[in-house]
């Protein structure tokens, strides 16, 4: 069986985005990899089931574009939440946080309910019925 196991995005603040998973989609969190060789850090993000997120920091790496900005290359990861209600619930409370939610809930054009929201380091996370 083909299956995309885990996706990877560099960060900046490894402790405050490990955090920000498992607060807001009840995520949980290896434990930290440090290879002080390398300076390289990581966390392996698990949501219960499917793929996980790698959340990976070392120093050197750059920002390349503006949070939140659209570019070629990965542009979003959904997180599948269940229902239409649950999508609204979630999508204002995080607004109520003082996240940025870049898109409002909303069926789309191919069939889905999603809202769409950035993570503390502006990775754009469509959360979907």
């Amino acid at each position: 069986m083909i299956k995309i196991e885990h996706l990877a995005i560099w960060v900046t603040d490894l402790e405050a985005m490990r955090t920000f998973y498992e607060n807001w989609f009840a995520a949980t969190a290896n434990e930290l990899y440090h290879n002080e060789k390398k300076q390289f850090r990581s966390y392996f993000i698990s949501f219960g089931e499917g793929a996980r997120l790698e959340l990976i920091q070392r120093p050197g790496v750059e920002d390349k574009i503006a949070p939140g900005a659209e570019f070629r290359g990965l542009t979003h990861f959904a997180i599948q939440l269940g229902s239409e209600t649950a999508v609204d619930e979630m999508t204002e409370r995080m607004r109520s946080a003082g996240l940025n939610v870049v898109g409002p809930p909303r069926r789309t054009g191919d069939g889905y309910y999603e809202s769409i929201v950035l993570d503390p380091e502006g990775n754009r996370l469509e959360l979907m019925a």
